[in-house]
């Protein structure tokens, strides 16, 4: 969507705010969002449902952190607001990434988040802390491995962009490949999953019987 007009609105404890308007001092942690752009400034479900959850994962200050599909970065400026370390934005769309650098300079955040343009093979193998990931269903499929792989022992998914119907296949893929179902979201037409890698012997146990109570 290009030259779209919107007002400020929330999204749990974060304001999002069109840039050029002036901040409030008491609302919510601010994410500035260019008028131009990529998909997800916050209007969609699964990108208010991510932002959502990033607010309940532990620990995320000081988080490494990747955005998969990264579109306008809003995803991306969220963590470091709730002050991940830094974040790699990587995007094959070159219009989806070029919106994700602007938004990043319109937040400051220049140094923190770092905006690629490429497939997931162009971020390295050094691993994360944290992965976001609203994509398409069939993308979650085909680079599950990968995105699992980057994942350190002990760390969290965040997955969305997942139809209802494609909820079973997406859980099920990720479960064979180790990870542990730690909460998840039914919207409107989408599904939000968060998931843990297990970092010891014994992990599946505690994290699948705090899931059970959710």
């Amino acid at each position: 969507m290009y030259g779209r007009i919107f007002t400020p609105f929330a999204i749990g404890g974060f304001t999002i705010v069109p840039e050029d308007h002036p901040e409030d001092p008491a609302a919510g942690l601010p994410l500035i969002m260019g008028k131009k752009g990529a998909f997800g400034s916050g209007e969609h479900e699964t990108t208010a449902s991510c932002l959502e959850e990033m607010e309940r994962i532990p620990g995320i200050a000081g988080m490494r952190c990747l955005d998969l599909g990264s579109g306008t970065g809003i995803l991306a400026v969220a963590a470091i607001r709730l002050g991940a370390a830094s974040v790699v934005a990587v995007d094959i769309d070159p219009k989806a990434a070029e919106s994700c650098a602007a938004n990043v300079r319109l937040n400051g955040m220049e140094g923190r988040i770092f905006s690629v343009c490429g497939e997931l093979a162009s971020v390295g193998r050094e691993p994360y802390d944290l992965l976001l990931a609203n994509i398409y269903a069939d993308i979650h499929l085909a680079l599950a491995h990968e995105m699992v792989g980057l994942v350190r022992p002990g760390g969290w998914l965040i997955l969305s962009g997942i139809p209802l119907q494609d909820k079973f296949d997406i859980q099920r893929r990720f479960r064979n490949l180790g990870c542990i179902e730690h909460d998840w979201q039914i919207l409107e037409e989408y599904v939000t999953i968060v998931l843990r890698k297990p970092d010891a012997e014994g992990d599946e146990m505690i994290d699948e019987k705090a899931a059970s109570s959710l």
